[in-house]
């Protein structure tokens, strides 16, 4: 997958300083007629302007009447040689007026994917410099500092970078903390305001090892909207595993 490149449009004729050239002023019909044989008279309006570009070239433009073009322009370029008396049509392109419907400025795909866009089948290349990643390998100081922001390496059995060329960096792990945080299943969350206990003292929960073990775990309750999905420790539902059920009620 690569990037397209953006395409240069013109939203007019433009303007220049050369003299009005009336032999190119007055080839409005030939300019008109030169349209109609190229895309058909159902697709050619009204007569819009015309503007000399450089000495002896000027542009006739008519309104494009076709309905997926509203606003553009047929533009027709027409010129003369030196001492010549009659006009020749160069060339009829079709650009956008001042009002015409434009697309969205040109981003590059990698700036507009979002999450959810991967579909079946579908390959996402991770740039090299991803600063979402270390080498795993040779990236031993940053490596180092992920490992000492959390328990010791011994005490969570995690390999870092073990048969993986990279690893999350610092700044990887902080990015995907703070957006699991701030996600469905996060402290903030409008179910863990609502719950009476946390994921961390919760029945339900898997530990997680690695960095994210002091945070993050996964919950192994069916009735729980997280059940299967990584939670904040701070996160908590109504299905908790130390609820008591409400004491029974005498009837008598």
């Amino acid at each position: 997958m690569g990037h397209n490149r953006p395409v240069a449009t013109s939203t007019s004729t433009g303007t220049n300083s050369a003299r009005m050239d009336a032999v190119l002023r007055d080839a409005r019909e030939l300019a008109h007629d030169a349209v109609i044989d190229e895309v058909g008279a159902a697709l050619v309006g009204d007569h819009v302007d015309f503007t000399m570009d450089s000495e002896r070239l000027g542009t006739h433009t008519f309104q494009c009447a076709d309905p997926a073009y509203v606003g553009w322009r047929w533009a027709v370029s027409v010129a003369r040689a030196p001492r010549a008396k009659a006009a020749t049509v160069c060339e009829v392109v079709l650009l956008p007026g001042p009002d015409s419907l434009l697309a969205p400025e040109w981003v590059p795909w990698s700036e507009r994917i979002r999450p959810g866009d991967l579909g079946v089948g579908d390959v996402l290349p991770t740039p090299p410099e991803d600063e979402r990643l270390t080498a795993g390998l040779t990236g031993e100081d940053e490596i180092d500092a992920i490992v000492d922001r959390d328990e010791p390496r011994g005490m969570t059995g995690w390999e870092a970078g073990l048969g993986r060329a990279r690893v999350l960096s610092v700044f990887g792990r902080d990015e995907a903390a703070e957006r699991w945080d701030g996600g469905e299943f996060g402290p903030r969350s409008a179910m863990a305001e609502a719950s009476p206990k946390a994921c961390a003292t919760c029945g339900f929960l898997i530990h997680v090892a690695g960095p994210f073990s002091r945070e993050f775990g996964v919950c192994a309750n069916q009735f729980s909207p997280a059940d299967g999905r990584l939670v904040s420790l701070a996160y908590g539902c109504g299905a908790h595993s130390e609820i008591a059920e409400p004491a029974p009620t005498d009837h008598r």
